[in-house]
């Protein structure tokens, strides 16, 4: 039943927000402490999130307004019957190092942007996903598909979409424990 595809996708977004907000909380040294393998800082971790999800609300936006053109025009209640999201396939994403992408240089961090401008950010992001989500509730997601080269997810529709940001900021939020661990293990 789509309510409850969108009801999953809502509480796992409210979740995954929730948690990455908690990491502008963290002490200064931990938020801005670089990894021996010459990895991100948590702060650039959390830029490279918002850089990420503001592509992919482009992608979003644009899918969300001709899924509700097309909506108007055809009926798609058959699609919804058998509809299944592929949870499976998409929880992947947000397994930290489960595939191999080499990242597009508008989404590497550069640290420039202030922390207080990254969580804001964060925020508009998270309001925009759950208005496309409220917009979208009666299944229109469905009616657009956008293709996905990561992972070779391959054509994917609104809600799928939606699902990935989640996913991909859920990668991220691995990513930062990982680096919280690394500095307490070299404080310690």
């Amino acid at each position: 039943m789509m309510i409850d595809v969108i009801n999953i996708i809502e509480t796992e977004l409210k979740q995954t927000f929730d948690e990455l907000f908690k990491w502008f909380n963290i002490d200064n040294e931990l938020l801005h402490y670089a990894p021996d393998n010459k990895g991100w800082s948590i702060r650039k971790i959390l830029e490279h999130v918002s850089l990420t999800n503001h592509y992919l609300l482009m992608f979003i936006s644009k899918g969300s307004k001709k899924a509700l053109e097309r909506s108007k025009k055809e009926d798609f209640s058959g699609i919804l019957v058998d509809y299944d999201l592929d949870w499976e396939r998409m929880k992947i994403i947000g397994q930290h190092r489960s595939f191999e992408w080499s990242r597009p240089d508008h989404m590497q961090p550069r640290g420039k942007m202030p922390v207080a401008a990254i969580r804001h950010e964060l925020e508009q992001q998270l309001k925009q996903c759950r208005t496309h989500l409220l917009t979208l509730q009666h299944g229109e997601g469905v009616l657009h598909k956008t293709m996905m080269s990561v992972n070779n997810l391959g054509k994917i529709d609104v809600y799928h979409y939606i699902y990935f940001l989640v996913q991909h900021a859920q990668r991220h939020i691995t990513q930062m424990e990982l680096v919280e661990i690394e500095f307490n293990l070299g404080v310690g």
